[in-house]
């Protein structure tokens, strides 16, 4: 699928652009890298000189240390080789971006992780909500890229946590809701109803509390875990990420019930291979839905599918007429900070034509 003069073509390092000698969010360390945003698997260590999000830059240089960041605003045009470049939000999480590369007319669009409802007017409210980039080449995730995916209202997701949370506090009970770190700990706070109970959070949750309160971003009031007086834990809701759950670390909660909030919980049985309570289907990247939206949206007749379920969005958007291929990227490992990744995911995987 690869042509001469491709905007973007895979190396070993990472996803490169030849015409402005830099890497996209590459997995090895190179002299220069423009990182979507700051999960661990899409921002890592080692790099000579970092462009990124001017709004991320704090998570950025939390995680990675004295690194050489220049940042950008959102719209933000800057020469690097024979390109310009510039990033575009991506509704994924705090200084998420898409990269828009453009060289002699040819322009092509890098998404990183993105989310976009297939309701279409439910943005992630604790960061800039995608904004489509018209493009002749679209480079797309598709983490969820099978029709199964389909997201409830963030509003209705929101109102089952509350309403398991109050039933916890009425019967003294802690409850646990693990999400990730970064990113989906943040949208869960925004979201809950606050005057329900005193909220608590894990260490490493709130260190990216305050980065989200730097750049702007409302947040109800929290306190630590090794903070809080154990008698608000009774009716608490305590945020944390998936790591804690068989630790130590919870034995502190007392009596507690516990509930996993990701976008793998619509997978039938991933609930109990958590081993939790409840699960919340809720995530930080588009359904199947909101994955056709945006494409369609970018007006692109070339589309290049990264880490997900690649075959079966390269033959859907074949089906619809699309010049589409894969890249193999090395994106998605499960961590407590990376994007969601379910161990056996893939068993879920059914052919297009059975599910569309």
């Amino acid at each position: 699928m690869a042509g001469l003069n491709d905007l973007v073509v895979q190396r070993p390092q990472g996803l490169y652009c030849p015409a402005g000698d830099f890497y996209i969010d590459p997995w090895r360390p190179v002299p220069r890298a423009v990182i979507t945003h700051a999960h661990a698997d899409h921002a890592r260590r080692g790099h000579g000189a970092y462009l990124a999000t001017a709004i991320s830059a704090g998570v950025l240089q939390a995680r990675l240390g004295g690194i050489t960041l220049q940042g950008l605003a959102y719209g933000e045009t800057v020469q690097i080789g024979s390109t310009r470049v510039s990033l575009h939000p991506a509704g994924h999480v705090l200084g998420s971006a898409q990269v828009r590369i453009e060289q002699a007319g040819q322009i092509w669009v890098a998404s990183g992780d993105y989310f976009v409802s297939g309701h279409g007017d439910d943005a992630n409210a604790t960061c800039r909500a995608f904004e489509p980039v018209r493009c002749h080449c679209f480079i797309t995730e598709s983490t969820f890229g099978l029709p199964i995916y389909r997201w409830a209202r963030q509003a209705d997701v929101m109102a089952q946590v509350n309403t398991w949370w109050q039933a916890n506090a009425a019967q003294g009970r802690a409850s646990l809701l693990l999400g990730y770190s970064f990113g989906k700990a943040q949208r869960l706070l925004a979201g809950v109803d606050a005057g329900i109970g005193p909220i608590v959070v894990h260490g490493a949750v709130e260190t990216l509390n305050d980065a989200y309160r730097d750049a702007g971003v409302h947040l109800p009031a929290t306190q630590r875990l090794d903070k809080a007086d154990r008698s608000v834990l009774q009716r608490a809701l305590v945020v944390a990420p998936p790591g804690v759950l068989g630790s130590a670390w919870t034995k502190r909660l007392g009596d507690f019930s516990d509930a996993f909030a990701s976008g793998w919980m619509q997978l039938r049985g991933a609930r109990r291979r958590q081993g939790v309570d409840r699960g919340f289907v809720l995530s930080d990247h588009a359904d199947w839905p909101g994955l056709q939206r945006a494409i369609a949206a970018t007006g692109a007749s070339r589309v290049i599918v990264t880490h997900g379920y690649e075959a079966v969005m390269v033959r859907w958007l074949q089906q619809q007429g699309l010049q589409a291929g894969s890249f193999q990227t090395e994106y998605g490992g499960q961590d407590d900070d990376a994007p969601e990744r379910m161990p056996g995911a893939e068993a879920a995987t059914p052919a297009v034509s059975d599910t569309v």
